[in-house]
């Protein structure tokens, strides 16, 4: 399976696994799985943590890296064809970091990990955390 964790499902892996459904969390860390952190995911951390609506020990450029590294997640970049299939996406979602997942996942066939149901209208491969 190739899994995409949405952001708020990147950060109760690392720093507070136990919100996540045991079934889930057996998928993410399953090593026959290939688990995928979107570039998008990285931005959504930056910005906040800018502007102090999220608390992590480190800055956002050490902290994401080292979570990477230790949970073997594979960093996903933003391609334009998943970037310009947002223009074409039905408006159920308004978040834009939320709508550029959802079209990455699209494209790339993945299964979004989330607990945000609101992206089943989408049509796509989900995973409830």
């Amino acid at each position: 399976m190739r899994l995409l964790l949405d952001t708020h499902v990147l950060l109760w892996s690392a720093l507070d696994p136990d919100r996540i459904s045991g079934t889930c969390r057996d998928a993410i860390e399953d090593g026959e799985n290939s688990v995928f952190v979107s570039a998008v995911s990285a931005w959504e951390i930056a910005i906040k943590q800018s502007i102090h609506k999220l608390e992590l020990a480190r800055p956002a450029e050490r902290w994401l890296p080292e979570v990477l590294r230790r949970s073997g997640f594979a960093p996903l970049p933003v391609d334009f064809t998943a970037a310009l299939r947002v223009r074409a996406l039905p408006w159920h979602h308004r978040d834009p970091f939320d709508r550029l997942l959802a079209a990455q996942a699209i494209e790339e066939g993945l299964t979004l990990v989330t607990n945000d149901d609101i992206f089943a209208r989408y049509g796509l491969s989900m995973m409830r955390a």
